[in-house]
């Protein structure tokens, strides 16, 4: 079996694949970074939680333009999986507005980006759209 290694920290492989934030003991704001302190209220206690694998698209972009070697056309969106704001790639869809619109309900994928010289996998994550 090939060794997979998740792109991102916060990204959860295996049978249950999730993102994992970390969120505020006192105000309950989530981060997906390493934070000394709470952005929002300043604590510095924080517990790992599991970010919902569901959402809605709350903004996207079409993008046209990238480094070289990254293909487009792709969109890039902000996804409110119940309460957490999350970046991603909308994916496994069509680029254009005919098909990705504001409100769309959407899920937690993964998929390869590359593979080592050792045969190590990456594997992102992005959001597909819920038929």
């Amino acid at each position: 079996m090939t060794e997979q290694i998740p792109l991102v920290d916060y990204l959860e492989l295996g049978d249950d694949p999730h993102l994992v934030a970390n969120e505020c003991t006192s105000c309950h704001a989530r981060f997906f970074d390493r934070r000394n302190a709470c952005a929002s209220c300043s604590g510095t206690d924080f517990q790992k939680v599991k970010v919902s694998t569901t959402g809605e698209l709350k903004a996207f972009t079409i993008v046209a333009f990238a480094a070289p070697g990254v293909p487009v056309p792709f969109v890039a969106g902000l996804i409110d999986c119940d309460g957490t704001s999350v970046r991603g790639n909308v994916v496994n869809v069509e680029p254009d507005p005919e098909h990705v619109s504001l409100g769309m309900k959407v899920r937690l994928t993964t998929y390869p980006m590359g593979t080592d010289e050792a045969g190590t996998e990456a594997i992102a994550f992005g959001f597909e759209p819920i038929s």
